[in-house]
């Protein structure tokens, strides 16, 4: 047991997947919780992306494969990773440190960690479903990876190698096109292979993190929508403060700061100087004629499918720009161009809910999860692409982490000061 001052009121900035679970699992050890978010529940990254809770996938986002692209098309709107030409040296300093996390030696470093949470991150969603949390997973009974070649299909069997290798576990079997068409029926004739993957989950984000909200309040937690943290100030014994653009404050014990790829504004002060840069995704939803049951991606595409109950979403695109920038309907056409081929049954120009969010990636594609220079200052953030797959478990480790219970070992590489 570590020996740290237990807080009897926390409060969170961020009301994402990431925030409330840090607020449920301390309500779970008797903290009192205050939640704050500069729009409301579910407005960033936690709402619009594809809601896996996949382990064979969670994989570190700085990869060799991204180097691939080389830098030409990157600067290509259509290509799955994209970065504008930019004068913003903020962005071109994490852009250089992502690249030089772009080795083997590296991703292999950094697939070690991700193996070790992989094997423990579902366990903290039995739990908030155990809780009370009424949105339940949903077990993705075939998640299927489909190609347009067996060659493609190849090039993911040898990411597993290396995921294996390096500690991680992945089940899967290969299927052929009259497999996969009869498993999928949606699938177009662009599909020639695929794998089934084994033992992954999925949830509806929105309904999810509205869901996990609704089981704050209930314990008594307040959620604040419309609170833009401005500034974080430590008072010392006395605790923190929360200061609005417009003035408004609010006093706890203690704070986290889990406000995504805003994070680094607010943690900067307190010696984190890690960079948390907004790398943007897109989704849209659309009402195909035979609806999938289960979840479907394309890795060549880097397009990743979700049924949501009464609509599928697509999502896709890796966008390294500015939060605040307006989302980029290239990028959506993009997304639709190589989907197209992979499905039938679906028209495209009736889509809906078209979006894009911000999610807060680091150079090296580790999380910052802990304490900063300040005790009563503490940080839950940096998962790229992982937040709705990590979120409850980050959660878990935050809340032990400031109540002196006991954190895994893993924790130590999300050290927000390394």
């Amino acid at each position: 047991m570590s020996t740290v001052q237990r807080p009897d009121h926390v409060a969170i900035v961020g009301a994402g997947v990431v925030g409330l679970s840090t607020a449920w699992f301390l309500q779970e050890r008797g903290v009192r919780v205050t939640v704050v978010d500069r729009e409301s529940v579910a407005s960033d990254a936690s709402w619009g992306n594809a809601g896996w809770l996949a382990p064979a996938l969670t994989l570190p986002l700085p990869e060799p494969a991204v180097l691939k692209y080389g830098l030409r098309a990157m600067l290509n709107p259509s290509s799955p990773v994209y970065v504008p030409f930019t004068t913003d040296l903020r962005l071109v300093r994490f852009l250089v440190g992502f690249a030089r996390h772009c080795t083997p030696s590296r991703w292999e470093d950094a697939m070690k960690v991700y193996a070790e949470v992989n094997r423990i991150s579902l366990g903290a969603y039995d739990e908030l479903a155990d809780g009370g949390v009424r949105e339940h997973t949903h077990l993705a009974d075939p998640f299927l990876t489909a190609f347009k070649s067996d060659e493609d299909r190849e090039a993911l069997v040898d990411e597993f190698r290396h995921v294996e290798a390096a500690g991680g576990e992945v089940e899967y079997d290969r299927v052929d096109r009259d497999e996969i068409h009869s498993l999928e029926p949606s699938l177009g004739n662009g599909v020639h292979s695929g794998l089934r993957l084994r033992n992954q989950r999925f949830i509806d984000p929105p309904r999810f993190v509205h869901s996990l909200a609704d089981a704050v309040r209930a314990r008594g937690g307040d959620i604040r929508s419309g609170f833009d943290v401005a500034a974080v100030q430590d008072r010392g014994q006395s605790g923190v403060s929360l200061v609005s653009a417009t003035g408004d404050a609010v006093a706890a014990d203690a704070v986290v700061i889990a406000s995504g790829a805003r994070l680094n504004a607010l943690a900067r002060p307190f010696g984190v100087r890690a960079l948390v840069q907004a790398g943007r995704g897109y989704s849209f939803s659309v009402q195909p004629e035979q609806m999938p049951k289960n979840p479907i991606y394309f890795p060549t595409q880097r397009v990743a499918c979700t049924p949501l109950h009464d609509r599928f979403r697509v999502a896709g695109m890796m966008e390294f720009r500015s939060p605040d920038a307006p989302l980029d309907p290239r990028r959506v056409r993009a997304i639709i161009e190589a989907a197209t081929p992979m499905f039938t049954g679906i028209d495209w120009e009736s889509r809906q809910e078209e979006w894009v969010g911000s999610r807060p990636c680091t150079t090296d594609g580790l999380p910052l999860v802990g304490a900063t220079r300040s005790p009563r200052v503490h940080v839950a953030g940096g998962h790229g692409m992982w937040g709705i797959a990590l979120g409850p478990l980050t959660g878990r480790m935050m809340a032990d982490s400031m109540t002196g219970g006991e954190v895994p070992g893993v924790m130590r590489h999300f050290d927000p000061l390394r």
